[in-house]
């Protein structure tokens, strides 16, 4: 069964398109790389298989339904910016993940803020930002779900907490699930995408296999995205 599917869709904002006749599908057991500049989509494109936006055409299903209830208990999404509320204490945020999502596992979100030396007893706003956003991470990571969203997860923090990051991502997945990651970061990721989906000025550019287009290219992934966006 395919996981996601993305039909013709289009997002406009007044007269300006943000997203236009975007087609791909994806399946289980993946990690794909939704790459482009700022300002190409991607952003929307993912708030749009979330379901926090609606198209102007076209339609988003997971698991062969469109976008409701059932596809939104089964998708954890990791936004570009931290909501929660920082006058709470994270064991709090925990408890209260717990309540929300039938497929929260709190003893991994403990597990993994002792590993980072994170004192739930904390409250959030006591945090440096890199904190917050690796707490942020790991409520993410902590559901079981079928398909995590995750929009610019290495944004805004030092190299050193990158390789924390993606270990955490590859070590608290199912692997019948799938991630999306929308990042410019390339080269820190591409060594764990399966597949890349390149968006530029809203449209879909490229959607392949990693391996097949390192081998058409003979060049890193990296490059090749340097290469289409003159970056």
């Amino acid at each position: 069964m395919t996981l996601l599917e993305c039909k013709n869709l289009t997002k406009l904002y007044g007269k300006h398109t943000a997203l236009s006749d975007i087609s791909f599908q994806i399946d289980s057991g993946h990690i794909i790389g939704i790459l482009g500049p700022n300002g190409s989509g991607k952003t929307t494109l993912l708030k749009l298989i979330t379901g926090l936006l609606s198209p102007t055409s076209g339609t988003v299903y997971v698991k062969e339904e469109p976008i409701g209830p059932a596809s939104k208990s089964i998708i954890s999404y990791l936004p570009d910016h931290t909501y929660l509320n920082k006058n709470l204490r994270i064991q709090d945020i925990i408890d209260f993940f717990a309540d929300f999502y039938e497929d929260f596992d709190s003893l991994r979100a403990y597990d993994m803020m002792a590993k980072l030396q994170i004192n739930p007893r904390q409250k959030l706003k006591t945090l440096s930002k890199g904190t917050q956003e690796k707490v942020q991470l790991i409520l993410v990571m902590s559901r079981h779900a079928s398909l995590y969203i995750l929009d610019e997860p290495l944004a805004g923090v030092d190299p050193a907490a990158r390789d924390y990051i993606l270990d955490t991502i590859l070590s608290n997945y199912d692997e019948n699930a799938s991630i999306l990651i929308s990042t410019h970061l390339i080269s820190d990721i591409e060594n764990i995408l399966d597949e890349v989906i390149f968006i530029q000025d809203g449209s879909l550019h490229t959607h392949a296999l990693v391996d097949e287009l390192r081998e058409k290219d003979h060049k890193s992934i990296d490059t090749i995205f340097r290469e289409v966006f003159k970056c």
